[in-house]
């Protein structure tokens, strides 16, 4: 099944503006994507994060690594016997297989609207790890893939049936903190993804990039707050997977948290779910204005 988050794509119609703030705030390497306006490299792989040119804000695809073949055939065999359509013709799909730069590929579309892409064979780059800008380390990726996505639902029960029943993921955790937040894992990282339930809602909240040093996130904090950006959290440490980071507003209105020292799961070890009342055992403070999430939709229920 699903063994690491490959890569992310999105929309905006601020695609160009992460030419700068990817390499220059985050400290990825700017690189050429098909089709993208603006892609991120932050390890071996060819990329991992990919912005399209478009009119409004949006999620366009999650890839997941599903490791070769024999786990491409498996998990369109199970999603197939789950009643979805699967787009697993390979001809069909030749164009996105290039652009991604993959060796084969499925999607589908989840109950929520998101598309999945189901991937093995993800190029390498041919060079190092150029970084955007000074960094002491560099990013936590490897058998952990490139750090977690959460979204927003509107429906935690058919969120569940998906996301743990059909995909696989095992549960992490929750945090009820006046939203309630479940955290899922596919590997050793804390959470390869989670969603927050909120009736009615659809959206995205934030991707998350590790990186080695801590100091290299209080160095990322340093140039968000020299350039006046939108810090959505404070630095701060979580409870459940005690990250250290912070949040930034990235320029298509979504966050990503930029952390380091993230709890790791003891695959030898049986793990126990866990039901936290706060998010973090210190800081992480938002802004005295909140900042409203810049992908999210109302969908009937």
């Amino acid at each position: 099944m699903i063994q690491s988050l490959a890569y992310l794509g999105f929309n905006s119609p601020n695609a160009t503006e992460w030419s700068t703030f990817g390499p220059e705030v985050l400290g990825a390497e700017l690189v050429d994507v098909d089709g993208a306006a603006a892609g991120l490299r932050v390890d071996d792989a060819a990329w991992r994060v990919a912005i399209h040119e478009a009119d409004e804000n949006d999620i366009a695809y999650i890839g997941w690594d599903v490791g070769d073949a024999a786990g491409l055939e498996g998990v369109s065999a199970r999603l197939t016997a789950a009643g979805f359509d699967v787009g697993s013709d390979r001809d069909a799909n030749a164009d996105v297989i290039a652009a991604r730069q993959v060796d084969d590929l499925a999607w589908i579309t989840d109950p929520f609207g998101f598309r999945h892409e189901f991937t093995h064979g993800h190029a390498q780059a041919a060079t190092p790890l150029s970084p955007g800008r000074a960094m002491q380390g560099g990013f936590v990726t490897g058998a952990g893939g490139m750090g977690h996505l959460v979204v927003i639902v509107p429906d935690g029960e058919v969120a569940n049936d998906f996301y743990l029943d059909t995909l696989g993921f095992s549960h992490s955790d929750d945090v009820e903190a006046g939203v309630t937040v479940r955290f899922l894992h596919c590997n050793q990282r804390h959470h390869s993804f989670a969603f927050s339930v909120v009736p009615g809602m659809v959206g995205v909240h934030h991707f998350m990039l590790e990186v080695e040093v801590p100091d290299d996130v209080g160095r990322a904090y340093d140039i968000v707050n020299e350039r006046d950006l939108p810090v959505a959290m404070s630095l701060g440490r979580h409870t459940n997977d005690e990250m250290f980071s912070f949040y930034v507003r990235t320029p298509s209105g979504f966050e990503v948290e930029y952390g380091s020292g993230g709890r790791l799961i003891d695959a030898s070890a049986p793990w126990e779910p866990t039901t936290y009342d706060a998010t973090s055992t210190w800081g992480h403070k938002p802004p005295p204005k909140r900042l409203f999430p810049g992908i999210l939709r109302a969908v009937s229920v």
